[in-house]
């Protein structure tokens, strides 16, 4: 692992500013796709309801709710499901 230089990160940080707010270059930012459903990442995970919504910090009413279509994951559980379908080995290893 490299060592960070905070510093000079930090100062690179200010100079980006000062460019951005004389208009000479853009924000750069993407667009986060939408995790699959609910029920998708779990069986891909292998797991129970009752497993996959512990993980999750969830009941398992809120997860049957999500994967019968009754109710939309919001806010940072829509965060775990994305970690949970693109870095399944995070959730495997915990469980």
């Amino acid at each position: 692992m490299s060592r960070r230089e905070i510093g000079a990160e930090i100062l690179e940080g200010i100079a980006e500013i000062k460019q951005f707010k004389k208009g000479h270059f853009g924000l750069r930012s993407s667009e986060l796709s939408a995790p699959s459903p609910p029920q998708q990442i779990r069986l891909k995970l292998n797991l129970s309801q009752s497993a996959f919504a512990g993980l999750m910090g969830v009941s398992v009413r809120t997860l049957q709710d999500w994967e019968q279509g009754r109710r939309d994951p919001q806010g940072p559980a829509v965060a775990l499901l994305r970690i949970a379908e693109q870095h399944p080995e995070v959730f495997i290893d915990i469980y």
